[in-house]
């Protein structure tokens, strides 16, 4: 008896010295979620349109004036407001210029947003279908975030399928129908043909054209010393010294949308329109051999100078972008 006690005090001694094998709190994982995509801006604030959305006439505003101001066409403005030739406009009348204002996209990663271009060509996006994903868990990057496709499925060919002949000399002799064989075509890779850009004439001791902003071809206007230079408040372009009847070329290929003497201080002025965002001012001339709605090209001809509205024989040049005005020389090839 004493023996049975004794052996079963040692059994319940060390049943009580082993501590009880520690518990692991196994919690399910969450799957890390994706950095949330933010909205990608196509535009910066250099590019941000500051004209308004209208204009109130004020006294000694033309229909000419506002045009070079915001850097429209003043016919278009005129067209835009019903004003018919000789385009008056009388104090405080309203002038809508909302069509005019350019509006940078803003496009979200990996998608696109219809619209045109500066030249008016139309950008359509790929409709494209979301791929089958064998996870068919959709987290969001954000409330009200379009869901993302976690991984998508390689897809697998199935046709057409090869069928195994059995051996025979009939068989190996016999020519492959082009009919029971996928057909493949190779590629072979062409060297497209070499063009030759358009040779812009270097007008000027400096050296030849240069390109400027938004892939825009700039060239001199005319030969000569620069006899001011620019300055927002006093000068809104350059001027250039010379000769009268000396050739004032196109600094780039446009369209004339001004050819007269009507804007006080400018004598006898052509405008040249390059597209939404540029135009270009040649004033003081004594000759204009352009006329208004006339395509011309870089380095073409469209003025002599002289010193109409001016004591001095110069030309007066001016880059306007979005009416603004902007140093000539940030612009010019300055070699």
């Amino acid at each position: 008896m004493r023996v049975f006690v004794g052996v079963l005090f040692i059994l319940l001694t060390a049943c009580t010295s082993n501590p009880p094998a520690p518990v692991i709190d196994r919690m399910p994982q969450s799957k890390p979620q994706p950095p949330a995509i933010k909205p990608i801006s196509k535009s910066t604030d250099s590019d941000k349109d500051w004209r308004p959305d209208s204009h109130i006439v004020k006294k000694g505003d033309t229909l000419f004036g506002l045009g070079l101001e915001y850097g429209i066409d003043y016919k278009e403005i005129a067209s835009a407001n019903n004003i018919a030739p000789p385009y008056p406009i009388k104090i405080g009348q309203k002038l809508d210029l909302t069509s005019f204002k350019t509006k940078p996209a803003v496009v979200a990663a990996g998608n696109s947003v219809d619209g045109k271009n500066e030249d008016g060509v139309v950008i359509t996006p790929m409709k494209t279908e979301p791929a089958v994903v064998g996870d068919t868990t959709t987290p969001t990057t954000s409330a009200g975030a379009d869901k993302l496709i976690v991984s998508a499925v390689t897809p697998t060919l199935s046709e057409p399928k090869a069928i195994r002949e059995p051996y025979s000399l009939e068989a190996m002799n016999r020519t492959p129908s082009t009919s029971s064989q996928p057909s493949t075509t190779n590629t072979v890779a062409t060297k497209p043909a070499e063009t030759k850009p358009a040779e812009t004439a270097s007008i000027v001791t400096t050296g030849a054209a240069a390109t400027g902003d938004e892939s825009i071809a700039w060239a001199w206007p005319t030969q000569g010393r620069i006899s001011a230079n620019f300055n927002e408040a006093t000068n809104k372009g350059i001027d250039i010294a010379g000769e009268t009847g000396q050739a004032i070329k196109a600094a780039s290929t446009g369209k004339v949308i001004y050819s007269g003497s009507d804007l006080r201080g400018y004598g006898k002025l052509v405008i040249v329109k390059h597209n939404k965002t540029y135009l270009s001012v040649y004033a003081h001339n004594s000759k204009i051999v352009v006329k208004e709605g006339q395509n011309v090209v870089t380095g073409q001809k469209i003025a002599e100078m002289g010193n109409t509205d001016s004591n001095t024989t110069k030309l007066h040049f001016e880059i306007r972008r979005l009416g603004k005005s902007v140093d000539p020389a940030k612009y010019l090839n300055q070699n």
